[in-house]
């Protein structure tokens, strides 16, 4: 059984799509691992993306994307209702599976080490990882945050990191790195723009003044909706669950005439959590997680695949889904899939090539093409959801109120975000693509020419992925106002398919002489 960790960094950027994507793709770039969900906060410009992989990929994965993070934003500008002390604020690595909570410790404190030796960025370990019993809690560390920390992480022997110098990264600040169960960022929108009152309800219900003991709470200002906000991290969803937080805010709430407006989960969920609100709100009698259909039928699709080791179903899975009567999955999902079906004809050619006579003088570069391949086939399998879901989002953005201005223009901001995203993502697919393409192109000249006629029709996938992806590129841009935005994406995706037709014909030309000499 594999060993799987989750790890969930939290980024200072909440505000541009075109950033956190730039992050997850560092992220990516890791053989084996996993991006399972992207969170973006406008108010609190901060983005939270969760990803699991084993021990080690995981580990490289979250120093890549401090690395990247560290390039990209700028504390100094910085502005937000989140506090932070880092442009990759916190790391925290959660057991999943075959792995114990002293194994996370372990990687908590070398990706600390990593990120101070390499980076040159201050680190603090916190929750279980935590060296002093006052590092516990992320609020002890946070004090001050950014602007305060930069100087008292000089003079307090108090502040000084668990690794690196006691001096701040000069944009990238400070990065928190711990090991913890699973938690749920859980929030509770209320009816006024009083950041008193979401304050006083907070201290209400945390647990270090008083309230319930595994509750972290702030209370935060939505400008852009006029709203506030109680935000809330529960660090034993088991000992204190969702629906005993809202109860508390809400009866808090009414002390001071206050309503509650909604709540939010960012990031991810365990059932658990969700099924135990079900319980309680509807006082079920005798219920038993098994009545559950999805966990009933998870259940017996795990049996279903220990039986059966075909891949057919689940290919008859998904091209049932495209031929639905759905807009998704579409075109930029089939275009994923064609890189992948090139990257994986590329590493048959590749894996038939190693280890025959004829072809000793390139197995080395036969291998490092067999790698490339394999990385871009990840991120082409991954972008076939993730396109799917870029389009949902879009979709959802659109159906927001719009009765009020501050709806309309709360509706509009999402609504750009999202049209980004839904760009991000072709041109990704564009991007692995071309890589793919570009390796066939050399294994077209220098692999076993028995599969020749592979490759060729692998080059023909990759165009056809690259085109599908401009394709859904323009189809976006056509309604985003960002004009800067525009021209970088369209320009970007342009010249690989230029240069993508180029190289295609280059594999059919080598394919049809081989064909013209074997007539002669």
């Amino acid at each position: 059984m594999k060993k799987i960790v989750e790890c969930v960094p939290n980024f200072s950027e909440g505000r541009r799509p075109e950033v956190v994507e730039e992050i997850v793709r560092a992220i990516e770039s890791v053989p084996g691992v996993l991006v399972l969900d992207r969170e973006m906060d406008r108010d609190h410009n901060r983005s939270v993306i969760t990803f699991v992989a084993e021990p080690e990929a995981a580990v490289e994965a979250a120093v890549r994307a401090t690395r990247r993070a560290a390039e990209l934003i700028d504390l100094n500008e910085h502005r937000g209702e989140h506090p932070r002390i880092g442009a990759t604020d916190v790391i925290p690595f959660v057991p999943i599976r075959g792995v114990t909570m002293e194994e996370c410790i372990a990687l908590a404190r070398e990706t600390g080490r990593r990120i101070a030796e390499e980076l040159k960025i201050p680190v603090y370990l916190y929750e279980r990882a935590a060296t002093r019993p006052d590092r516990v809690d992320l609020a002890n560390i946070r004090k001050g945050e950014f602007e305060g920390l930069r100087e008292a992480i000089a003079r307090d022997p108090d502040r000084a990191p668990d690794f690196g110098e006691p001096r701040l990264h000069p944009t990238a600040g400070a990065t928190i790195v711990g090991a913890r169960p699973p938690l749920i960022a859980y929030n509770v929108n209320l009816n006024t723009n009083d950041l008193d009152i979401a304050r006083r309800i907070a201290r209400a219900v945390r647990g270090r003044d008083g309230g319930l003991r595994y509750v972290k709470a702030l209370g935060f200002e939505l400008k852009d909706r006029g709203i506030v906000q109680v935000s809330m991290n529960l660090v034993d969803y088991e000992q204190t669950p969702i629906f005993r937080a809202f109860e508390m805010v809400k009866r808090e709430a009414e002390r001071y005439g206050v309503s509650v407006r909604g709540s939010e989960i960012v990031g991810l969920v365990p059932q658990a959590a969700l099924d135990a609100c079900a319980e309680w709100y509807l006082q079920l009698e005798n219920f038993s997680r098994d009545q559950i259909l999805e966990n009933r039928l998870a259940a017996a699709l795990a049996q279903l695949e220990a039986e059966e080791t075909s891949s057919e179903p689940t290919l008859r899975a998904f091209l049932d889904s495209v031929a639905a009567a759905t807009p998704a999955p579409g075109g930029g999902s089939v275009a994923a899939l064609s890189g992948a079906l090139a990257a994986a004809l590329g590493e048959m050619m590749s894996r038939l090539t190693l280890g025959k006579k004829r072809h000793e003088d390139v197995q080395e570069r036969i291998r490092a093409l067999l790698a490339q391949l394999e990385d871009a086939r990840r991120v082409l399998s991954t972008a076939i959801e993730a396109d799917a879901e870029s389009f949902r989002r879009v979709m959802a953005a659109y159906r927001l109120p719009k009765e009020t201005e501050e709806q309309r223009d709360l509706r509009e901001r999402t609504i750009q975000d999202a049209l980004k995203e839904a760009v991000i993502v072709p041109t990704r697919t564009a991007e692995a693509a071309h890589a793919v393409l570009r390796a066939l192109v050399e294994l077209a000249e220098i692999g076993n020419p028995n599969a020749l006629s592979d490759v060729a029709v692998g080059a023909q996938l990759a165009l056809a992925a690259i085109k599908g992806a401009y394709y859904n590129v323009l189809t976006n841009l056509n309604a985003i106002t960002d004009q800067a935005f525009n021209n970088e994406y369209h320009s970007r995706v342009l010249a690989l398919l230029e240069e993508a037709e180029e190289w295609t014909a280059h594999v059919e030309t080598i394919l049809l002489n081989r064909f013209a000499s074997a007539g002669e």
